[in-house]
């Protein structure tokens, strides 16, 4: 298993682990504000985000890896729960990364990769984030 790490830890910022799909682990630390697929484009995670967080895709989908960080999440609105109806590999604690946004007491949380994504757009398109 490979493991990175990257600590820049200040009081306004959370440690974040995303684990890839072959199982490797990235630690990322994100400025309180910034959402989880802001914060995956940043430091090259692959999280694809078709829509650019416009809440029109399930492509950033990410699983909260312990129920105790998913709870701690604000409810998700009518139009996320849309989405994720959409998403490929759907669990109880399922999220849009571009929904999901730092905060002191997400510090610790981990977030898997699901295997695949459902893109519309075109097989093996990958969009570049601006």
């Amino acid at each position: 298993m490979i493991v990175e790490v990257i600590f820049l830890h200040t009081v306004n910022r959370i440690s974040v682990t995303f684990v890839n799909k072959d199982g490797s682990e990235k630690t990322i630390c994100v400025p309180v504000g910034m959402s989880m697929l802001e914060a995956a484009h940043e430091n090259d995670i692959e999280l694809e985000g078709a829509c650019e967080g416009s809440l029109a895709c399930s492509t950033c989908h990410v699983i909260v890896m312990d129920v105790k960080y998913y709870n701690k999440l604000e409810d998700p609105a009518d139009e996320e729960n849309d989405m994720l109806d959409l998403a490929f590999g759907l669990t109880e604690t399922s999220r849009l990364g571009c929904q999901v946004i730092a905060k002191p007491e997400l510090d610790g949380m981990r977030l898997a990769l699901p295997v695949a994504t459902r893109n519309f757009a075109v097989d093996g398109y990958v969009p570049k984030p601006h």
